[in-house]
Formats: C-alpha cells, sequence, structure tokens
C-alpha cells in the first residue's frame, strides 16, 4: 500500500496581501483585529445632552420674552386707559384749583419793648387779617376744608398765627374768612433783629407785610371724594403802618391803621400728601 501526503496546512497571509486580495476580487475592506493594549488612553463616554440643555435655555428664554411683552401691554395699555380718561373728566368738568386772597390787614397793636440786660427785646403786636377764598368751579367740584392755619410776618418778624374753623366750599361760591393773630409775648429778638426792624419801621411807605395759609382739602365730585392734599398759600405785597399814637388824655380806644393789599399777590402750592380712608 503506498502512504497519501496530504498538502501542509497553508499559513495565514498578512493582512496587506489579504486586503489586496480581496480588493482583488472586488470585496470590501479587509477587517483587521485590533488588539488589546493597556497603555493606550481611552476616551470616557459622555451622553450626548448639551442639545437637550440649549434647548430647555432657549424654552426660559422665550417664556421671559414674553412675560416681558405682556407685561409691557398691558402698563400701557393702563397708562392709555387713565390718560382716556382724564380727558374725559377735563371735558365734562374743568376742574380749576381754588384761590386765596388777603383782602385786609388791620394792625391795630405793633410795639418793641426795652432791651433787657442781655441784649433781648420783644414784640407786642395785635394784627386782625380777612381772606377770602373762591371756587372758581361752576360745575359739582365741592371743597372741604380742614381747620386753617394762618401766619402772618411783619417786617420779618413772626407776629403770630392763628386757626380757623373749616368750612365746605360749593360751586361757584365766595368765603370770607376773618382772625386775629397775637405774637407770643415770650419770644425774644436779638439786637440785630431789632435795628433791622426799626429801619422797616421807619419807613414812609410802610413795612412788608407776609401771610401765610396751611390747610388740608378733600375734593368732593358727586358721591366721589378724594384723599386729603395739603396745599399752602403765600401773599406777599402787603404793606403795613404803625396804628397812631393813642393821646394821654384820650379814654377811646387807638384806631388801627389798616394796611396797603392792592399789591397783594397769592400764590398756591401742594404742601404734602396725606393717605386717608376714603368715606
Amino acid at each position: 500500500m503506498t502512504d497519501r501526503v496530504y498538502p501542509a496546512a497553508k499559513p495565514n497571509p498578512p493582512p496587506g496581501m489579504n486586503g489586496g486580495a480581496s480588493a482583488a476580487n472586488g470585496g470590501g475592506p479587509a477587517k483587521t483585529t485590533q488588539l488589546y493594549d493597556p497603555n493606550r488612553p481611552r476616551h470616557m463616554y459622555r451622553p450626548p445632552q448639551q442639545r437637550s440643555q440649549r434647548r430647555g435655555c432657549c424654552s426660559c428664554r422665550k417664556f421671559c420674552c414674553l412675560c416681558f411683552i405682556y407685561t409691557l401691554i398691558a402698563i400701557l395699555s393702563l397708562i392709555l386707559l387713565a390718560a382716556i380718561a382724564a380727558c374725559i373728566f377735563y371735558l365734562l368738568y374743568h376742574p380749576k384749583h381754588p384761590t386765596f386772597a388777603v383782602s385786609s390787614v388791620r394792625i391795630s397793636k405793633f410795639n418793641l419793648t426795652a432791651a433787657d440786660s442781655n441784649g433781648f427785646s420783644t414784640l407786642s403786636s395785635r394784627l386782625d387779617f380777612t381772606v377770602t377764598a373762591k371756587n372758581p368751579n361752576k360745575k359739582k367740584i365741592v371743597f372741604i376744608y380742614d381747620p386753617i392755619t394762618v401766619d402772618v410776618a411783619a417786617a420779618g418778624v413772626d407776629a403770630g398765627n392763628a386757626t380757623v374753623p373749616g368750612f365746605t366750599h360749593v360751586e361757584g361760591n365766595t368765603t370770607v374768612v376773618k382772625g386775629t393773630v397775637v405774637s407770643d409775648p415770650t419770644r425774644s429778638l436779638d439786637s440785630d433783629s431789632v435795628a433791622a426792624l426799626r429801619a422797616d419801621l421807619g419807613k414812609k411807605s410802610g413795612f412788608p407785610v407776609s401771610v401765610e395759609i396751611n390747610t388740608q382739602v378733600k375734593v368732593q365730585m358727586g358721591k366721589l371724594k378724594t384723599q386729603k392734599v395739603g396745599i399752602r398759600v403765600s401773599c406777599n405785597g402787603i404793606r403795613g403802618f404803625l396804628p397812631p399814637k393813642p393821646a394821654k388824655n384820650a379814654t377811646a380806644k387807638a384806631a388801627a391803621a389798616p394796611a396797603t393789599t392792592t399789591g397783594a399777590k397769592c400764590k398756591n402750592g401742594l404742601r404734602r400728601f396725606k393717605s386717608v380712608k376714603k368715606n
């Protein structure tokens, strides 16, 4: 019997040759086997979350922008409605603020005491005033006044103050307010103030007198009442004169000297606001 010789197993071709043969045969690229290398750096796996975070930020920005736009539109709408309401109110009522004028000032007493050991003097004075208040509104706009405080200064010196009762001022009405101010006997004047006061009292044209009115007023329009508003009225341009000295043997009361009020000018202004409950 003869022994058959089988061909030996062929060794695996190199990767390059195998890939070349595959390419020559029209196949795909040869598959290569990667060996594990413990020294090779590894890349950590990161989940794809950036896109979701960007989408969340964009949605938040859009929401904030929409909120801002809607809020701005609401504010502008309220301002527009308020302006329209104010225009309608003005066209219907034509509101005007009240006016004040000093009708007369009569000085019945104005004396300076002699200086004491410290060089201080005191003023003893008495002044009667008349203030006229007018409500120029023709429609139903009523002013309700709190008690009115009147401060009078003569020749730059405080001549006293008085408080007169408040009143209700209906539309088209004129109200006359009268009062008397008396100087504070405990208030002392230094030598410089006394010298300036005597210089003003010696003028033939008279000495300056100013009147300041302070009060709070509430406006009523039908059943609607506003909050109280503080007002201040300053009246200047008044010229006062000393009363004539009584005769030594005269028993009658000395006549008061009227002040000149033809050049008096009064300016109205808001003093301060006070929050009160609506009736």
